[in-house]
């Protein structure tokens, strides 16, 4: 079966001001739809053509790389929008298990988001930062392109909890070269309700 874009769970303009209307619009409706178009043509007639995404991910190094570009854009870009959210009362802070792990592992949770923020700010050209559960522990990562922690060539392996779009096509008509700033509003919209539940299936 042929993937799909799905459409986003809410409005272009429900991440605003913090994620602009017009950027959503051109990040879903060209970035991703492109990479779900050009997936569907590098699998066709290939064994991956009936795989999830999750499985051509963990065995990414047998495709070539217009597999890993689409496919990693593809199941990236999935989990993007599922981690966003409009909602205040699920954005905030990660409460229970979620948070309790975070501490367990980082220390604080302000700690957690200094990490994970360096993880994006220094990953250079683009990429994404990570937060995965690795080995049973969580850890902070960052990819370049397309990759993931879920892929069989990731430096750090794992089930990915939250990912952050670095690439510039993610916050530069807004932000412009300020990715920082681009970072910093990210902890405004983002839906601990659903990372929660990919930790609790991760675990």
């Amino acid at each position: 079966m042929a993937f799909t874009l799905a459409p986003l769970p809410y409005a272009f303009d429900a991440l605003e001001p913090h994620i602009d209307a017009r950027t959503m619009e051109i990040h879903h409706g060209k970035h991703h739809a492109a990479y779900v178009t050009n997936l569907n043509a590098a699998i066709a007639g290939t064994d991956a053509e009936n795989m999830s995404i999750e499985d051509i991910c963990k065995s990414i190094s047998k495709y070539p790389m217009a597999v890993r570009n689409n496919g990693g854009g593809h199941y990236n870009h999935s989990l993007f929008w599922e981690s966003l959210t409009s909602h205040a009362s699920s954005a905030g802070a990660p409460a229970g298990a979620l948070a309790e792990a975070i501490i367990a592992a980082f220390g604080s949770f302000d700690e957690f988001k200094t990490k994970f923020a360096q993880a994006g700010m220094t990953r250079f050209g683009s990429g994404w930062a990570w937060l995965s559960v690795a080995g049973g522990k969580l850890a902070i990562s960052s990819t370049a392109n397309q990759d993931n922690p879920l892929m069989d060539i990731a430096e750090v392996k794992g089930t990915p909890l939250l990912g952050l779009d670095v690439w510039e096509h993610a916050y530069y008509l807004h932000y412009q070269n300020r990715r920082v700033e681009y970072v910093a509003a990210f902890w405004n919209v983002v839906n601990w309700d659903a990372v929660a539940k990919r930790y609790a299936s991760a675990k």
